[in-house]
């Protein structure tokens, strides 16, 4: 699984990174680290992917290839 987050849709609410810290990281500022990146996921961790993708209110992680 390859995901990206698109940095401007990004508020930093840190729900995803706080729901699936296997995953997703936060920085100093409150955002996800991988912000404005597309990255892939290992098979193990593809649920708690998924986890962090649906508790984003702004819908900026997307499910890509």
């Amino acid at each position: 699984m390859r995901i990206a987050i698109n940095e401007a849709l990004c508020s930093g609410h840190g729900r995803c990174y706080v729901l699936a810290p296997e995953v997703y990281t936060a920085d100093d500022e409150g955002f996800v680290v991988q912000r404005g990146t597309e990255f892939d996921v290992p098979a193990e961790l593809e649920e708690k992917a998924r986890i962090g993708l649906e508790a984003c209110p702004e819908g900026c992680i997307s499910i890509v290839g």
